[in-house]
């Protein structure tokens, strides 16, 4: 608040905060997203554009992954929940934990136009050579059956992803790959899955 004059009264924080909140605006935690820097956002549209008026027989071919952690026990973000005073210990308002968060489940996906692909569980942390193995083995005898030879591959850019051993599978096998921009998961229909 800004003071005009030294006579001026200087409104208390609590006749501010009562205020704010009669006009509906009230103290709320922000939605956390990824930083994009102006050059992703350029590549970003611009892959929008080029793909714009793509239509069901465009999109047909292409195989759409990403992998998925659930965890066995809680969140890993935040969790609300409203309740009346003076009920904190109660029960039905208590969120269990458990020592070292209770474990996770990391599996990869696919899907196509047609059908949705098989789920491999990743054990520890993927790496190139898991990845391969997820590629060579769940991946391309599921697109070659329900897509067939000439399907399109889409991944995100993680480096394991993007290696050189990554990228000699796909040109030994001849599998076409999207060009993804960079930091673009809501571009991913998979995440809707």
């Amino acid at each position: 608040m800004v003071v005009t004059s030294p006579v001026e009264p200087v409104t208390s924080r609590k006749t501010i905060w009562r205020r704010l909140k009669a006009n509906g605006l009230h103290g709320r935690r922000p939605v956390c997203k990824p930083f994009i820097s102006e050059k992703n956002r350029r590549a970003r549209v611009a892959w929008a554009r080029a793909h714009l008026n793509w239509g069901r027989a465009e999109w047909a071919k292409h195989i759409w992954s990403d992998e998925s952690k659930s965890n066995m026990f809680g969140s890993d973000g935040n969790t609300w929940i409203r309740r009346p005073v003076g009920t904190r210990y109660l029960p039905k308002y208590q969120l269990p934990t458990v020592k070292h968060g209770g474990g996770s489940c990391m599996v990869w996906g696919c899907f196509s136009a047609g059908s949705i692909g098989p789920l491999r569980r990743i054990q520890g942390i993927m790496d190139r050579f898991q990845y391969e193995d997820i590629l060579e083995n769940t991946m391309r005898p599921w697109a070659l059956q329900n897509v067939g030879r000439a399907y399109v591959f889409q991944q995100d850019n993680d480096p394991k992803h993007t290696s050189l051993h990554v990228r000699n599978w796909f040109h030994r096998r001849r599998v076409d790959v999207l060009d993804w921009p960079s930091q673009s998961p809501d571009l991913n229909p998979i995440e809707h899955l």
